[in-house]
């Protein structure tokens, strides 16, 4: 078999089928299918009466949201039409567009567009499983609406037991998403393992889930770094991997995943509001626990609080 097709029948074997069945994730049972229905709120009038009177939405009338156009459950999806995205992440920007009163409008983007695309004023927020840094709050306000918890999930047959701190990282392959907090923790505990004498970890960097997936299970990489979610969602679909370790998103403090916005836009103040009435009428965690994210709530949103860096 040519190299080429190899690897194409190995993609193949190893991309999950995100449609082929049900999934239990975090003691809860998972629908896509049925998770297409929306879930929708009432308009919050406080979180309106809070709305900038000069600010311009992208699009007038409707609330723009960047969100990762990434086959990446329970955060994001694509429907069977290959074009609507579902997913956790809409789903708290519906409920933030219809507290506002808005439309949503959801596009889908790359993690390295939305920085430019939110400074810009091209999406009115971002929503794309984003965490709060000391770093980004210089360009940006934040409202969280989910604590962020990061796995390590190796190949199911992997000799690998533990990975929860900077020594278990030394020599290993890691995928990792670049520009992530995710990055920042692996590059901090590399450098306290160099000052050690341990070997370096190699960074893996890959476009999307079904690299990923070849990478970990054609044995390029031994570990994948990442949202808990999603490295819980892929070893409940098929038992080809295993969590071995758990790490807060703030390292070594906790943080949160926030709505990101244009720093000093003066939206952030109603979307914490729009946030927060969500948590209290209960929509919220509707939301959360039908993709089995629940272990994840907060019990209120906060702006621009403590993050990675901090």
């Amino acid at each position: 078999m040519q190299k080429s097709s190899l690897i194409l029948a190995l993609a193949l074997a190893f991309t999950p089928a995100v449609w082929a069945e049900n999934v239990n994730i975090n003691g809860t049972g998972v629908s896509i299918e049925a998770n297409k229905t929306p879930v929708n709120t009432a308009k919050n009038n406080d979180a309106v009466a809070q709305l900038p009177k000069d600010y311009r939405f992208a699009v007038p009338g409707k609330f723009t949201v960047a969100v990762a156009g990434l086959n990446q459950p329970p955060l994001t999806v694509f429907s069977d039409d290959n074009k609507t995205l579902l997913g956790s992440e809409v789903d708290v920007a519906r409920l933030v567009a219809d507290s506002l009163g808005l439309e949503l409008n959801v596009v889908p983007t790359s993690w390295e567009d939305w920085p430019l695309g939110v400074a810009s004023g091209k999406y009115d927020a971002a929503i794309s499983n984003i965490t709060v840094t000391k770093e980004r709050k210089e360009k940006f306000d934040f409202a969280t609406y989910r604590k962020d918890s990061l796995g390590f999930y190796v190949k199911s047959t992997s000799p690998i037991k533990s990975l929860e701190k900077a020594e278990d990282i030394a020599g290993l392959r890691i995928i990792v998403g670049s520009g992530t907090n995710q990055e920042a923790i692996l590059l901090a505990w590399n450098a306290e393992n160099l000052k050690k004498g341990l070997k370096p970890f190699t960074p893996i960097y890959t476009k999307d889930d079904a690299a990923q997936t070849l990478a970990l299970q054609s044995g390029r990489a031994d570990a994948y770094f990442g949202p808990n979610v999603i490295g819980a969602w892929k070893a409940a679909l098929n038992g080809k991997t295993k969590l071995v370790g758990s790490v807060d998103g703030g390292w070594p403090k906790a943080a949160h995943i926030a709505v990101t916005l244009k720093k000093g836009s003066g939206l952030v103040e109603p979307v914490q509001t729009a946030l927060n009435g969500v948590i209290k009428n209960g929509d919220y965690d509707k939301v959360l626990n039908r993709w089995g994210e629940g272990v994840e709530r907060i019990p209120q949103s906060e702006v621009n609080p403590a993050g990675l860096g901090d």
